[in-house]
């Protein structure tokens, strides 16, 4: 797989087409780490990085750096960078503070999103339905994502939608990793559909309720499939 990498236009100087690259393989071993093709623990050489996105070993290093201050990636001192992977007690800390804030916005969404963003929320969730029933973990995982961010968006307080991003971020290898747990996507949407109900009610309190119980489940999934793949190697 190789990135597509932009100059910065016709005579960029070469620090501006260093910084375009690493940007660029930045969001997409990003993406990879997020969606789950990289996995917590999975070694990332510079050398094996560098050919499979074309680029020199220069914007991989500054990459992987930026990745480290975002919480994705460990850089371990004259061993090398692997992606992220916080031990059981750090993941249940992380969750913990992700429910709170879910609950928060979902709080926030049933006291102020607007007829047209309830509305847009309740096709999603029924899109998801289908997705659900055709066991499709990939689309599944993507309209996930924008579920939450949604509702983040829909709380109509932007710092909170920042905190809830950037935690959801640290967390979302974790998040989508315990979708593949047995019947997970079923009571993962059953588990939406009190959310959603209770912001088209317009019921702050069952809303929160909800999403807190609903991160709580789902960190108790992973900490599940966590122990049965420790339990099977």
């Amino acid at each position: 797989m190789t990135a597509t990498t932009s100059t910065g236009g016709r005579g960029a100087s070469p620090a501006a087409v260093r910084g375009t690259r690493t940007e660029e393989l930045q969001t997409r071993l990003a993406e990879a780490i997020v969606t789950g093709r990289l996995k917590p623990g999975a070694a990332l050489d510079e050398v094996q990085i560098a050919a499979e996105y074309a680029v020199s070993r220069t914007p991989v290093r500054e990459a992987l750096r930026q990745l480290s201050a975002s919480g994705l990636v460990e850089i371990r001192p004259h061993r090398g960078a692997v992606v992220a992977k916080p031990d059981h007690a750090q993941l249940r800390d992380m969750f913990s503070v992700m429910g709170e804030l879910e609950a928060l916005s979902a709080g926030l969404c049933a006291a102020h999103m607007n007829r047209a963003e309830r509305t847009a929320l309740e096709d999603l969730h029924q899109s998801m339905a289908g997705l659900v029933r055709a066991g499709d973990l990939d689309a599944y995982s993507a309209a996930n994502i924008a579920f939450h961010v949604g509702i983040y968006r829909g709380s109509h307080n932007s710092y909170l939608a920042e905190l809830a991003s950037a935690t959801r971020r640290r967390l979302a290898p974790f998040r989508r990793a315990q979708f593949e747990g047995r019947d997970r996507l079923a009571r993962s949407h059953q588990e939406h559909t009190l959310v959603v109900q209770a912001i088209l009610r317009a019921d702050s309190a069952r809303a929160a309720a909800a999403m807190r119980e609903h991160i709580g489940l789902s960190a108790r999934a992973w900490d599940d499939l966590s122990r049965t793949t420790n339990d099977a190697s």
